[in-house]
C-alpha cells in the first residue's frame, strides 16, 4: 500500500524518480521501489572500546580474579590509599598469571589486569566509558545492553555484564558507598559517583527485564559562552545580552526538555554573578560548579530505610531565606518548592535563577501554575498568574535537536498582564531553515526586532545594551 502510494505521489510529481546514487530523477524509473531520502534507517554504528577479550581470554581473566580473591584480603583495600591497593592487584594478577603459565600475548595480560582491577577497586566492565571524555551518558539496559550518548547522539557499545548478578553487584557497590541500599524492598535509587556524576538505578520487580541503570556525567571541564558559542548553542549577541541580564539581577527561568542543556545553561549564566555576591544553591543532586568564593552548597536528603529524615527542596528554600542570600539558585523546580521561589522572588531576591522542564516559555508557566497548585494553596488563577508575571523577568527556552546539538530556541521577557493571560515579548529566536545533507539542523539566530522593557531598567544600573543588538538585518536600512 504504500509503494502504490508512494509511486502516485510521484506521478503527480512528473513521473519522475532519482535514481540510486545519484539523486537525480529520471523518467521512467520505478517509483515504488525507491525511498525517500528521509525514510532510510539510521545507520547501527556500535562504539568500540577495545576492551574485548577473547573467550580463551576471559577464561583466564575469570581464573585470575578468583585465585586473587582467595590470596587476597579484599577488606584490607579500604585502609590503603587508591594508588596503592591498584598497584598490589597488578603485582598479584601479574604473579598468578606467570605461575599458570597463562598462553596470552602481553598486550592480553595488560587488558586482563586492567579489567581485574577495574573490577576490583572501580565500576568493572563501565570504566573505559566512564574515562572517555566524549561519553555524556551511559545507559545500561540489562547485563547485555549498554548504550552511551557522544555528542548528543544515542549508540551501542560492545561493553556487556556477565550476568545480571554481576551488575547487580556494581549497582550495590555504588548505592552502599552513600549509606543507601537497593533491593526488592527498595527496588530503586537515586546515587551519585565520587565524580559527581549522577546514577539511578533500578531493578526487578519494578524492572522487567533485569537491572537497569542510567548514569549522567558530570562536566569536567567548565563550559562558557565563548564554549557555547563555538557549539552552536547561541550567538555572541545572545551571550552579551544573558551576562546583562545576570548583573542586572533579573530573576530567569531556564526552560527546556531532558538534556537539552538546562544545567550547562544555569552554569554559564551563574559564571556572570560577581565574586562579590553570597549565592546560596538548592539541588536534589549537586551539579551545579560555582566558581564564586561566597557560595553555600544545599542538597536535599532521601528518607532512610524507616522512611523518616526526609529534607525535600521546599524547606531547603524556606531555609535559604533566612541565610542572608544575594542569590539563589535551585537546580531544578520540580514540585511544590514553586510556591516559596516565587515568594522569595518577589520579596527582595532578585537575580535569582533556577530550571524547569518544558517545550516552550510558556508551557514553562504553565506548569509553575501546576506546581504552586500542588503545594495546596488555594490562590485565584489571575492572583498566581500575578505572582508569576511579578516573580520571573526572562524565560530561556533549550532544544536538544535531531542533530543531537543543543540550542538555545527562543529569549522571552515577561511584560505582566493583560486580563487573565500573562504577557510575553520573543526577543531572540532560532528560526530553522531545514536539514542538510549530514542530518544537521539548517538555520540562524535572529533578533525579533522587539526592544525588551528590561534594557531601561538595566540602563537605570548602569548596564548599557545598544539599540542595534535587537534590530535585525532588514531594520539596518531603515
Amino acid at each position: 500500500m504504500l509503494s502504490d502510494f508512494r509511486n502516485r505521489l510521484r506521478q503527480q510529481v512528473g513521473k519522475l524518480a532519482p535514481v540510486e546514487g545519484l539523486g537525480v530523477p529520471v523518467e521512467g524509473a520505478d517509483c515504488s521501489s525507491v525511498m525517500m531520502a528521509w525514510e532510510a534507517s539510521v545507520p547501527d554504528v556500535v562504539y568500540e572500546t577495545r576492551t574485548k577479550l577473547s573467550s580463551m581470554e576471559a577464561e583466564w581473566r575469570e581464573k585470575i580474579y578468583q585465585q586473587l580473591l582467595k590470596v587476597m584480603d579484599l577488606s584490607l583495600l579500604d585502609t590503603l590509599e587508591l594508588a596503592d591497593a591498584g598497584r598490589q592487584i597488578r603485582e598479584i594478577s601479574l604473579r598468578l598469571l606467570d605461575e599458570y603459565s597463562a598462553p596470552v600475548s602481553t598486550s592480553s595480560r595488560q587488558l586482563i589486569i586492567k579489567q581485574i582491577t577495574d573490577e576490583v577497586l572501580g565500576l568493572g566492565p563501565l570504566e573505559p566509558l566512564l574515562t572517555d571524555n566524549s561519553v555524556s551518558d551511559i545507559l545500561v539496559n540489562g547485563y547485555a545492553s549498554v548504550y552511551v550518548e557522544r555528542y548528543g547522539k544515542l549508540q551501542r557499545t560492545d561493553v556487556h555484564f556477565r550476568d545480571d548478578q554481576h551488575l547487580l553487584n556494581i549497582i550495590d557497590r555504588i548505592v552502599s558507598s552513600l549509606g543507601r541500599r537497593i533491593d526488592e524492598s527498595s527496588p530503586l535509587v537515586d546515587a551519585r559517583l565520587k565524580d559527581g556524576s549522577r546514577v539511578n538505578a533500578i531493578i526487578p520487580p519494578l524492572a522487567i527485564d533485569g537491572p537497569s541503570m542510567s548514569i549522567r556525567r558530570f562536566a569536567v571541564d567548565l563550559l562558557n559562552t565563548q564554549s557555547l558559542v563555538q557549539m552552536g548553542t547561541l550567538t555572541p549577541a545572545i551571550a552579551l545580552m544573558l551576562k546583562a541580564i545576570v548583573r542586572g539581577r533579573l530573576n530567569v527561568l531556564i526552560s527546556g526538555g531532558t538534556g537539552s542543556g538546562k544545567t550547562t545553561m544555569l552554569n554559564v549564566l551563574s559564571s556572570f554573578i560577581p565574586q562579590n555576591e553570597r549565592i546560596v544553591t538548592i539541588e536534589d543532586s549537586a551539579e551545579l560548579q560555582l566558581q564564586q568564593p561566597h557560595v553555600v552548597r544545599l542538597e536535599t536528603r532521601p528518607a532512610n530505610i524507616e522512611g523518616r529524615g526526609e529534607v525535600g527542596q521546599r524547606e531547603l528554600v524556606r531555609n535559604s531565606l533566612r541565610m542572608r542570600p544575594d542569590r539563589i539558585v535551585i537546580g531544578e523546580v520540580r514540585g511544590a518548592e514553586a510556591l516559596d521561589m516565587l515568594t522569595a522572588m518577589n520579596t527582595g531576591h532578585d537575580g535569582s535563577l533556577t530550571t524547569i522542564h518544558a517545550n516552550t516559555a510558556r508551557d514553562a508557566l504553565g506548569r509553575i501554575e501546576n506546581m504552586v497548585s500542588m503545594s495546596g494553596a488555594t490562590f485565584p488563577i489571575k492572583a498566581m498568574r500575578q505572582q508569576i508575571a511579578s516573580a520571573i523577568g526572562v524565560v530561556i527556552q533549550l532544544e536538544r535537536q535531531e542533530d543531537g546539538t543543543r540550542r538555545l530556541v527562543s529569549v522571552q521577557e515577561i511584560n505582566g498582564m493583560e486580563g487573565d493571560v500573562i504577557t510575553m515579548t520573543e526577543i531572540f529566536a532560532f528560526v530553522r531553515s531545514g536539514m542538510g545533507e549530514k542530518g544537521e539542523v539548517l538555520g540562524e539566530f535572529r533578533p525579533t526586532g522587539m526592544v525588551p522593557a528590561f534594557r531601561d531598567v538595566l540602563a537605570k544600573r548602569g548596564i548599557e545594551l545598544p539599540l542595534s543588538l535587537f534590530r535585525p538585518e532588514w531594520m539596518e536600512g531603515q
